[in-house]
């Protein structure tokens, strides 16, 4: 008997959701559980369909539906861990180093004498949205979680404030603003120009944020959370940093390094790349070696490595002990950045083994010929989508898929760019324990689980619905036809 996709999402929802809460199992453990059990389950002919659709050959598709179960959990474990080891490694030395040498301290310090301590959310707020235009989510999560702990010690308070607004920036912008990945996609598939798509979706990014904000406020004092110990960052430790004179602390500049590094070099390989796609570039040698220089540096492995170079420099010029090794340090950021590698990648062969039972086509089936508005619809689709495999790429990917005919017909009351917009809202919803990027959010800021649906789930709902408000509101007032 062949199972229903939704049947099959059901059983994995409970399994990792009753695995984790209820039994308490590790969550490592509760997701392996899931992906084996809905992958088990998912039969070959299935199988076969979604090798297909991925624009594989009869022979290639045939061969993957023949595929164990265990090696297609693999396959999906590995290449979760393809995505994001490398990246989870590097960001905790990279963490690591800026809270032990003083850093992320000095950056703080410098931050509350421009902003004030009020201020102060509403800085991580817009800069992690910024941030998150041309920097993955993930990246920027890595690079702000360290100032966020930091910063509590220096205010004394709002914890899950800040990590709350980090979380609302990075999250918004990486599926609003191109040239992230999600929406450079869409863009292209819905042939909506890139300026328009950026400029709306900045602007409705302002607002999804600011209502994130609005939350974010009222579950801090709902449910505060106070800055706990971890591995990699002792509180025992961070408060004698705290405690230090300026004089003592490195430099802003230096500071900076091992986030501008990264972050410098994925902008300028982003700009290059996007200019190169451009009509009738005609470029000399000497740019296109320096293009080529770029991109190799500009890749997010490499520019992430050389921002861990520099936070072991800092490191090394600023611990206490000068003929003191660094392994010790770099040991213990590997040791929590490890175990969230193997969530991270259990989380993803879960979502992937979901992806495989084909919930995806089968969602656009049920919806079409979903006679509602175009808008929200799409946010709609997208929504069910996210929700159901994990992955706002992938929603974004499949929405889009499904709408782009729509969107392109000449009776449209409103500039397409409205449908790509909702898109993107809607892929905001609802991130639990099949998406890597909860998983990465919830360890690296030391959260429980239930704390993190609690907060991190109602307020990626409660931004996406905003937009979706402002997304009609502006189609109604603004066409852009």
């Amino acid at each position: 008997m062949i199972l229903d996709p939704i049947i099959l999402l059901a059983i994995g929802i409970v399994l990792v959701v009753g695995g984790i809460i209820g039994l308490k199992l590790h969550p490592f453990l509760a997701l392996l559980l899931g992906a084996f059990v809905v992958a088990f389950l998912t039969p070959g002919s299935i199988l076969e369909q979604f090798a297909l659709s991925k624009g594989m050959d009869a022979s290639a598709a045939l061969s993957f539906s023949k595929k164990s179960v265990g090696e297609r959990i693999a396959t999906e474990f590995g290449n979760t861990c393809a995505k994001i080891g490398i990246l989870i490694a590097m960001a905790a030395i990279i963490g690591k180093c800026m809270l032990e040498s003083g850093a992320a301290e000095r950056i703080i310090r410098s931050l509350l004498k421009f902003t004030g301590v009020d201020k102060a959310p509403f800085a991580f707020l817009f800069g992690s949205f910024f941030l998150g235009i041309p920097v993955f989510f993930d990246t920027v999560i890595f690079l702000m979680i360290p100032l966020a702990k930091a910063m509590t010690l220096r205010i004394g308070k709002n914890y899950l404030l800040l990590i709350l607004c980090i979380m609302s920036g990075a999250a918004m912008a990486n599926s609003l603003v191109p040239p992230a990945p999600g929406p450079l996609f869409l863009i292209g598939e819905m042939h909506i120009p890139i300026g328009l798509m950026m400029g709306c979706g900045i602007v409705v990014g302002f607002f999804t944020v600011s209502a994130g904000y609005i939350f974010s406020v009222w579950a801090n004092k709902k449910w505060p959370i106070e800055l706990r110990d971890s591995v990699d960052a002792k509180l025992e430790d961070l408060k004698k940093i705290s405690a230090k004179e300026d004089q003592n602390l490195p430099g802003l500049g230096v500071s900076l390094l091992p986030v501008m590094i990264p972050l410098v070099l994925i902008c300028l390989d982003t700009a290059i790349t996007n200019f190169l796609k451009g009509p009738n570039v005609d470029l000399g040698s000497a740019f296109k070696q320096f293009a080529a220089v770029i991109k190799f540096f500009g890749d997010k492995n490499i520019a992430i490595i050389l921002g861990g170079v520099a936070a072991l420099g800092v490191m090394a010029k600023n611990k206490k002990d000068k003929g003191q090794s660094l392994s010790p340090f770099v040991q213990t950021a590997l040791m929590s950045g490890g175990g969230i590698i193997l969530i991270t990648a259990a989380g993803g062969a879960f979502g992937g083994t979901l992806q495989q039972t084909g919930i995806s086509a089968k969602i656009a089936e049920l919806t079409a010929g979903y006679q509602m508005a175009l808008i929200p619809m799409a946010f709609f689709i997208a929504a069910v989508v996210r929700t159901a495999q994990g992955s706002a790429t992938v929603a974004l990917i499949t929405a889009s898929g499904i709408l782009s005919g729509m969107a392109g017909q000449a009776n449209l009351a409103f500039n397409p760019v409205y449908i790509g917009l909702a898109i993107g809202c809607g892929s905001k919803l609802v991130p639990w324990m099949n998406d890597a990027g909860f998983w990465i959010f919830c360890k690296l800021s030391d959260l429980t689980e239930k704390e993190a649906l609690k907060t991190i789930s109602p307020l990626l709902v409660v931004m996406g619905l905003t937009g979706l408000v402002v997304i009609l509101i502006g189609a109604k007032l603004f066409p852009l036809i």
